[in-house]
């Protein structure tokens, strides 16, 4: 007997030293490992150490540019030195970000993607050359500019060539198991894309019962023998989703206690989704999670800051597209004839169900809706002018609705504001879609970044995903992302109709 219980203690720390070894390791990757929540919004770690990695190769790029190529007399001073070397890596990073280039949706090949890297770093030393003239910093600072381009350009490709090559691989995923593999499991099971699956290296799904049917793909269920931890452990796993269709049958509590005792995540899908595709799964949505789940509730420190930012941001975007807004109004009337109206009011449902008029630009015909049924826009809208189609590629026609950004109707980073109308009928189909009234509706908003242009009521409550993630999870930093992001969706027309 004292035999057997010395080999059970040996196995016992022989196990106790492998989950020490696979929880050290879990500590020691956490950092790596799928994402971080910043003020509520989820971001991805690969792209996060990505960013971190270029903006360090863009300041030390324009370093050793500003002391190579510059006036010897510039940047003496630490001030003068930091707006040199410091102003063109920061305004790099964020038109990078702003050309998608840390979006994990991004699927572009090596063109698209060294196109707008180019992009990116002609408008970020545009905005450098802006700057400096208003506020001049060096002298002579012009002429190292395209030196600081080139160099950039180089630099940004070679790191992402290394990062891609030693970095983007499962070193930087969470190793996750799916605990099930019915209906609800097949969700992930679906999940084939890369851009899906990012920030996640999918071990397999585990079948509770053999006996019951299986939907998910049999290649990928795997067997965890007598004990889930054991398997966890020893697989390093780092999450645990729950993904059964009916938990109060051998719903594994004490397993899944003491895996989370082990240091493993244990999640349920809703989050799991919420997470990895930044949207709410409204056909897994069980009642009571929108009341129990974080989120969801006012702040009214969070609304006067997103207010201030509103006015601020939309009174400089006025002075800014001031130009573009009189040309566009001039193309209108010419085109027009000065017949027709520059200006188009609609009615649209605001916060809490209140109408308001929306603004924008008139880009269709007068008699557009005639016969006073309310339309979705589609593809090659014969009702669109000539005008109208350019301008609408381009976002120029929504304009205008920075004045209700002023007037307190929208506000920049929103759920779209949508027609009385629609949103009747869409109120029918889910009773949830009232739920993204309870912000103000915005010019843009996470759902445009996410989706493309809806012209349907299916596309609508697809949409809904993504603005019940908004206003379950808004916040500054949301809507500073959102706005950037929202510059790539112009430039490359993404989503207009």
């Amino acid at each position: 007997m004292d035999k057997v219980n010395a080999r059970y203690d040996r196995s016992d720390s022989l196990s106790g030293k492998k989950e020490s070894r696979a929880s050290a390791k879990r500590v020691k990757l956490h950092f790596c490992h799928g994402k971080f929540r910043v003020f509520g919004h989820y971001v991805h770690a690969q792209f996060l150490l990505l960013a971190l990695l270029e903006f360090v190769l863009l300041g030390v790029g324009s370093y050793l540019v500003h002391i190579s190529f510059a006036d010897s007399s510039v940047g003496q001073t630490l001030t003068g030195l930091a707006a040199s070397v410091l102003l063109p890596a920061v305004l790099l990073s964020l038109s990078l970000s702003a050309m998608g280039l840390y979006d994990t949706r991004q699927r572009q090949c090596l063109v698209g993607v060294l196109s707008r890297i180019v992009v990116a770093i002609v408008f970020g030393i545009t905005l450098t050359i802006i700057i400096n003239y208003f506020f001049p910093y060096t002298y002579g600072g012009y002429a190292v500019l395209p030196v600081t381009a080139l160099v950039s350009l180089a630099g940004l490709m070679l790191v992402r060539a290394l990062f891609y090559s030693f970095v983007d691989g499962k070193l930087l995923r969470r190793r996750v198991l799916v605990l099930g593999t019915g209906d609800r499991a097949s969700y992930i099971d679906k999940l084939r894309r890369k851009a899906d699956m990012r920030g996640v290296n999918l071990l397999g799904f585990i079948q509770l019962n053999p006996a019951d049917e299986s939907v998910v793909s049999k290649e990928r269920i795997v067997s965890p023998g007598d004990c889930i931890r054991n398997y966890a452990v020893s697989n390093d796993i780092d999450e645990i989703v729950i993904a059964l269709d009916d938990r109060r049958v051998k719903f594994p509590v004490k397993e899944l206690l003491d895996c989370r005792m082990s240091g493993i995540d244990v999640i349920d899908m809703l989050d799991f989704f919420e997470r990895e595709r930044g949207l709410i799964q409204l056909d897994l949505l069980q009642p009571g999670w929108l009341i129990f789940a974080k989120g969801f509730s006012p702040d009214m420190f969070r609304a006067f800051k997103k207010r201030t930012v509103d006015v601020m941001v939309s009174l400089g975007l006025l002075v800014v597209f001031s130009p573009f807004m009189l040309l566009t109004a001039l193309a209108i009337y010419i085109e027009s004839l000065g017949s027709g109206d520059i200006l188009y009011r609609q009615k649209r449902v605001g916060r809490n169900g209140r109408p308001f008029d929306v603004i924008k630009f008139r880009s269709m015909r007068t008699d557009a809706e005639a016969d006073g049924k309310a339309r979705w826009a589609t593809e090659n809208d014969t009702r669109v002018t000539v005008v109208g189609n350019f301008i609408r590629k381009y976002r120029l026609d929504e304009l205008p609705q920075l004045w209700n950004v002023l007037s307190g109707d929208m506000s920049l980073v929103g759920p779209r504001p949508e027609r009385p109308e629609f949103v009747t009928r869409l109120n029918h189909l889910n009773s949830l879609y009232e739920e993204r009234h309870r912000l103000s509706p915005g010019v843009t908003g996470w759902a445009q970044l996410c989706y493309p242009y809806g012209a349907s009521d299916e596309d609508s409550i697809q949409k809904l995903e993504y603005d019940l993630y908004y206003v379950k999870n808004h916040s500054i930093f949301l809507d500073m992302y959102i706005l950037i992001q929202t510059v790539e969706v112009v430039l490359f027309k993404k989503g207009s109709r």
